[in-house]
Formats: C-alpha cells, structure tokens, sequence
C-alpha cells in the first residue's frame, strides 16, 4: 500500500477526518474512521459485496464520496416500479421514516424542502410519529431524489421499517438524555465557579488573578456543552441555512455562541462580564424542553405503535388438518385462505378466520377500543388482531394477513396524521416571520446599547435572543392534536385527516344515516299482541319454535325475544320465500308471516288486525281458521343515540336524518329522537346533492354513516365519520373511523375537539403573551441571558403540560 495513506486521514477518500467524527467501517477486522456518511456508506458497501481487498490492492485513495452516496447505495435501488410505492398510474407514495427530528422547526424545514422538489406533489411529516408521507410524479422524480433531499438538509429518510423505526427512536432517546446530563454537569459546575464571582463582586474582595483563574475554569467547563450537549441546534440552525430559510434554531444558536464567544473574549482580554453559566443553562433548559417534547410525542404515537406491532411475524399452521394436527411455525405473510392455524392463549390471531373447534374470550381493545374481552364460539368469525385471551382455538383462515382487518386499520393509519389543519400551518408561518422580525429586532437592539450604554449591548442582545425562542409558538398545536389523536385513539376514535377536530367543532350540521348508524341495523321485536285465546308469551314460544334454525334478520330477534327456553322444534317446516314459514308444533300446523299469508289458513282478518304501528314490521302467527297474535318489530334505536342528537342540538348543531329506508320508518326514528330534519327513501346521489346544497349555503357539514351508499357523501362531507363495523368502502373515504362502532364516539370526539380547541387557544395566546411581555422585558435591559433562558424553557414546558392535559380526558 502507498505510504500516503495515513491512519489519521479518511480510510476511503483521504480527506481530514473532522473532529469527533462518528463515521466508521469495520475493514479486514480494523475499524477505520471515515469523513462523511458518504464515504461511510460506500465502504460499508463495498465490504457487503466481499471487496474489502480493494483496500488492500490500491495505489491511491478514492474520489471524496459526499456528493455521490449521499443516500446510501442500497436505497438508491428503490425505484418507481416498486410495489410499495404504487399508486397510480402516474404518480407514487410512500410512507418514510425520518431520523434527526428535534423538534417542530425540523418539520417545516423538511416538508419545505421536499415541496421544492420537482415533482413532489405532496410532503407531509407527522412530529408525532416522525414518519413522513410523500406523493410525487412518476415522470418527474424518483424514491431516490426524495431520499437525497431529505439528507441534504441534514436527516435521514428510509422506508418505513416497524423494527428499525423502533431503534431508531429508542437511539434518539438515549443520545438527547446523554446530551441533557452532560449539559446538567456543566451548568452545576460552572455555577460553583461563577457564583462567588457573583457574591464577592459586590464588596470587590475577589482577587483579579482569582477571577480570571474562575473565568479560564468555567471556559473549559462550558465546552463540553457547547462542543456536544449543543450540536443538535447548531445542527438544525445549519440545516435550515443550507436550505436558505431561518428555523428556530437559527436564534438559539445565534444566542449560545454570542453568549459563548463574547465570553471567551472576556476571559482573554481580562475586560467586560462572561456568560458562561448564561449558556450552560440555556442549553440545558433547552435540552430539558426538548426532552420533555420528545416523552410527549412518544406517548402521543404509543397507541399507533402498539397497532403497527399487533400483528404477529408468524403463526402456527396445521398443514395436515383433519388427518394430521403437526404443528408448523410458517410467516404469517404466507398463509393462505383455507389454511388451519392453532391459536394458543396469550397469542395474537395472523388473519381474518372462523373458528372450527374451540371456544375462547377474545381481546380485542387493540381494533375496537374496548377493554372487556368478547366470548366467540365455534362457527363466529374473528379479525386479525385480536388476542386469544383463555382458550386455544382452531382456525380456518379466511383473508391473508396482509389483508386482515388489522392490517386495513394500518392502511388507514399510514394517512393518519399525515397533514395538518389550518390553524398549525397558521402557526408555521407566523414561527417562520417571527424568526426573521426577531433577528432583525435583536440587531437594532444591540445597535441601540452600542451607543446607549455600550456595556449592556452584548448582554441585553443575548438575552433578546434567548428569551424570545419560538418554541411555544410551535408546539402549542402540534402537541394538543397529538394528545388528542392519542386520546381518543385509546377509546376507539381513529383521526384519518388532520383537520377534523379543528372542522368538527365549527360544524354547523350533523347530518346522520339511520340503518347501522342511529339504530343498530338489525330488527329486535319491540311488541306482542295476543290476538286469540293464547296468551303473548305461549305464542312467542311458538313462533320461535317455527324459527328456530333460520338465519333471517326477523327470525334471530323472534329467537332473541324468546330467550333460551326449550321452545321445541317444528316439523314439516316449508318457507315460502318473501311471505313466511309454515310448520308442525305439537301436531298442530301454524303459519307466521305477512298478513296475506297467515289469512289464507286463519281467514279474513279480524278488525285491524293486518294494520301495522307506523315504523314497525308486523309479523303474525295464525293456524286452522284462528288469528293467534301479531309480532311487532323494528330496527332498534342505538342506546346512546338519544344523548348524541341531545348533545348537538344543544351546542347549537342543526341534526338532519339522510336515510334509505322507508320514508315512514325514516320520520319514526326522526320523531323518537327529536330530529326536525329528516328524508327518507333518499339515493346516493340525493343525499349527496342534499349535502352539497347545504354547503352552497355555507354550511359546514359533518356527516356519520356506515354503509356503501354513505361513501360519496362521506367524502364530500366537510368533516365524516364511518362506523368500524361498517362497509370498507366507507371508511376508506371518511376521514374519521368509529373503530369501537360506538356512535357515542362521535359525541366523544366532539368534546374532545372542543376541549382541544381551547387548550390551542389557550396555547397560542400563553405563547403570544409571554413574546409581548418578555421580549420587550429582554430589550429594556431588565432581563439578563440567564433569567432569559429560564423564561424560554418555561414557555415551553407550559405549553406541553396544558397539551397533555387532553391525554387524561
């Protein structure tokens, strides 16, 4: 090997190896220090492919790989034909993970660069999540352009990965609580050398060489702040520079290395005040601030976590089923329909299944939000998912895990939070002008004091700088959505679009489907009148008699009516399809069905018999020349329907029924719950148009529904909600899922957005209040750097801690 080459230089390219560098490379069983994640990235792939004798052989170094591999090789080989990023023909998505996020700023300077980006027709990043949605041109861009802009403002973007995102953010944790102690131990220490400087400065008995033995010693103390506890501002204030916007690092750092600098000056010249411990306490008041938006942003993304890591990687298949019960741990990826699985207690169900033998308790709180678990016995479907909580179970599978019903909730969470509503991107924008004006106030400050009273110009500017950080102006929505998000999301509530508590709560219209949304969807008998010499009850045992066995919606809720009771069996039973049953009970032949069908074996009605109640189906029960009773049923009322409606209406909500039903059962349940406006007998398209006209009007429109039919209305809502037990179609195109298939949950995310609202408010102006008072405080000279950075941290924390006030509720 050439002698050029030298250990203290980069392994790869032999530039100078920059100071605290933490690029290596395990090569031929040595690591070697490189200058650049480029060059790193390029080694490393050159020791994968088995090359590492390269090294060995060469005469010279290699070409300086910054430029080159500023995404690593491997993910430069994603392209636009990969299946993950499939969306159209014309254009791609993709859901990405991003390392390096610190705070609100970064995700302004990210979303910002990408929307430079030719091509790039959508740029999203959720700070809860740190995952970051983009779509962009087919024609115009590729994954790896997308990868490099992210890197160029100095983070790292990679598909998302459940196991690597998890390190990562494990990995960010740890080297933020590294940086917040080193921080912590510098500040206590300089303190103990500048506070009798503090003390003996008011009689003048401190020693001249003993102070600047104090100054030199808190210098040095002050650099492991500086040098590592500080980077991650210096950091973003780089990045936002090399993307030629001004992030609020860029005031931060400006304030640290003025407080800093200015005080190494005075420690060498022996003239004018230091602010050692002024920047010792700012970075870790800042650190601390920082810390505490991390722990908030992780336990606002711990309840989407837990539903990314529900589905289990493998499942046990019984290939041989029935001959054969050897068990065999295959991929969960790879079953297939058809295929029996064996679900011991305490594991998670891979795939959409019914079960074949076995009888257990099911956890499903992950899917629904609730936390009691659910009897299933054989024959009863159940979703991927759900945990088997007592007993194991037999399985056929009926979907591939990819697409099981928890795996669907994922497709849905992958848009969740990947925008943000307006009052956020009001919030940026202001961030960003504020950094400017603040920059260009904190300048003619410092002017002012230079020829006021030159002494306090450095001081007074630092403090300008430190007080006035925009932190609370940008985390005072951000952190009060992710709160929400997470609390409601532990109740069954699943945000899909990021505006919908901002929209829901200036809603002026509710508008509700009735089948599967205001009623439960499935017929319960509300009344029995006896109609002959049999009393009610003898007659419901008969007419269950008649049905049992039948899996018609009136059937299952003559047999819930009747209970459990031996009611017997008939014998002979014919059903005549769309008119009734007829059958043998106790060697006598009854009839149960319409009017016109049971007349024919009991004769002409007697009186009103065959009239029906307004909003129920008759059904009735007849034999040999007798009218024996009539069955009256409807499609029941959800429980808290009433309390919904009541909860609107008296928050000043208008609430409109849109229903396909018969128009007399649509004013039925409209009169029962005290709706004013209500349609029935209404087509897709009519419900859509009544929408849309209500929105020409200016109202805005709010809109909770379940079925298939509800999805073009859904979409065209201002703000919708689909049933989780609802049709898929739905869901996909309203931006919130009842996953519980509570309707309650709809009164649930109203409170909430009321709640989250207030807290905003109270957020932006707590923030705007402290900036009024304190930076003109700042500028009068009646703060200094120190009391400014215990300010700024303030402000901050104060903000979090309301937000999080919405994680309790």
């Amino acid at each position: 090997m050439n002698a050029v080459l030298q250990s203290t230089d980069c392994f790869h390219c032999g530039l100078p190896v920059p100071p605290g560098s933490r690029w290596r490379v395990t090569i031929d069983e040595l690591e070697r220090a490189m200058c650049c994640p480029g060059c790193e990235a390029v080694a490393q792939t050159i020791v994968d492919i088995g090359q590492s004798s390269y090294y060995r052989e060469r005469d010279d170094y290699a070409a300086n790989a910054a430029d080159a591999a500023m995404v690593p090789p491997e993910l430069r080989l994603y392209s636009n034909d990969d299946a993950q990023f499939a969306r159209d023909a014309s254009s791609c998505e993709a859901t990405l993970s991003v390392e390096g996020i610190r705070c609100a700023a970064c995700v302004w300077l990210i979303e910002r660069q990408l929307t430079r980006l030719p091509g790039v027709q959508a740029a999203s990043l959720n700070v809860a999540t740190e995952r970051l949605y983009v779509r962009w041109s087919k024609a115009q861009c590729e994954p790896g352009d997308i990868l490099q802009a992210v890197r160029q403002v100095g983070y790292t973007a990679y598909p998302y990965d459940a196991v690597r995102h998890g390190e990562q953010l494990q990995k960010a944790s740890k080297t933020l609580g590294r940086q917040l102690f080193v921080a912590g131990l510098s500040m206590m220490q300089v303190m103990m050398y500048v506070a009798p400087s503090y003390l003996a400065a008011e009689d003048g008995t401190l020693d001249p060489n003993m102070a600047s033995l104090m100054r030199w010693a808190s210098l040095l103390l002050t650099l492991p702040a500086i040098c590592y506890s500080a980077l991650p501002f210096f950091q973003g204030a780089w990045s936002s520079l090399r993307a030629r916007t001004l992030g609020m690092d860029v005031p931060v750092t400006l304030g640290i290395l003025a407080a800093f600098f200015g005080s190494v000056a005075a420690t060498v010249t022996g003239r004018g005040d230091v602010y050692f411990d002024s920047a010792t306490m700012f970075i870790f008041l800042l650190l601390c601030s920082r810390y505490f938006e991390l722990q908030a942003r992780r336990k606002a993304a711990s309840a989407l976590e837990r539903l990314q890591h529900a589905l289990p990687a493998s499942a046990t298949l019984l290939a041989g089923f029935p001959d054969s019960r050897a068990p065999t741990l295959v991929p969960a990826g790879s079953l297939v329909v058809g295929d029996v699985i064996l679900v011991k207690p305490g594991e998670a169900i891979a795939a959409d299944s019914v079960i074949i033998e076995g009888n257990s308790a099911l956890d499903l709180s992950l899917l629904t939000g609730e936390s009691a678990a659910q009897r299933r016995k054989t024959g009863e479907r159940v979703p991927g998912g759900a945990i088997n909580a007592s007993a194991a179970l037999l399985l056929r599978v009926l979907k591939p895990a990819r697409e099981s019903t928890l795996s669907d909730l994922l497709k849905l969470i992958e848009r969740a939070g990947s925008g943000k509503p307006q009052i956020a991107q009001w919030a940026d924008k202001v961030a960003a002008w504020f950094v400017l004006g603040l920059l260009i106030f904190a300048l003619a400050v410092f002017v002012f004091w230079s020829w006021h009273d030159p002494s306090q110009a450095w001081p007074v500017a630092i403090a300008v700088l430190v007080v006035s950080c925009p932190c609370a102006l940008s985390l005072a929505t951000p952190t009060a959505l992710a709160a929400a998000t997470d609390s409601l999301l532990r109740r069954g509530v699943l945000i899909v679009q990021p505006h919908v508590l901002e929209t829901l709560h200036r809603a002026t219209h509710i508008v509700f489907d009735k089948t599967g949304t205001l009623t439960l969807g499935r017929p319960v008998l509300k009344q029995t009148d006896s109609l002959g010499e049999l009393d009610a009850h003898a007659c419901l045992q008969l007419a269950a008699a008649l049905e049992t066995g039948s899996a018609h919606p009136l059937a299952q809720a003559i047999l819930e009516a009747a209970g459990s009771i031996d009611h017997g069996h008939a014998q002979q039973l014919q059903e005549v399809q769309g008119l009734g049953l007829e059958g043998v009970v106790n060697g006598v032949c009854y009839r149960l069905g319409n009017a016109a069908f049971v007349a024919a074996m009991a004769g002409a009605p007697l009186g009103d018999t065959a009239i029906g109640i307004d909003g129920m189906t008759p059904l009735y029960l007849g034999t040999q020349d007798r009218w024996l009773a009539r069955f009256l049923l409807s499609d029941a009322l959800r429980p808290e329907a009433r309390e919904v409606v009541a909860y609107f209406q008296r928050h000043g909500k208008q609430v409109v029924l849109l229903s396909g039903d018969q128009e007399a059962l649509t004013q039925s349940v409209a009169r029962e719950l005290g709706i004013g406006t209500a349609c029935g007998e209404c087509l897709p398209d009519e419900k859509l148009d009544f929408v849309q006209q209500l929105q020409a009007t200016g109202a805005v429109v709010a809109m909770v529904g379940d079925g298939i039919n509800d999805a073009a209305v859904l979409s065209a809502a201002d703000v919708s909600f689909a049933m989780g037990s609802g049709a898929a179609l739905a869901q996909a195109h309203a931006d919130t899922v009842l996953l519980s298939s509570q309707l309650r949950s709809v009164l649930d995310t109203a409170q909430t957005a009321a709640r989250s609202m207030r807290i905003i408010r109270e957020n932006l102006g707590w923030a705007t209040l402290y900036n009024l008072t304190a930076i003109p405080a700042a500028a009068l000279g009646f703060l200094n750097p120190w009391l400014s950075g215990v300010g700024m941290a303030a402000s901050s924390a104060v903000v979090i801690a309301n937000a999080l006030r919405l994680r309790k509720s």
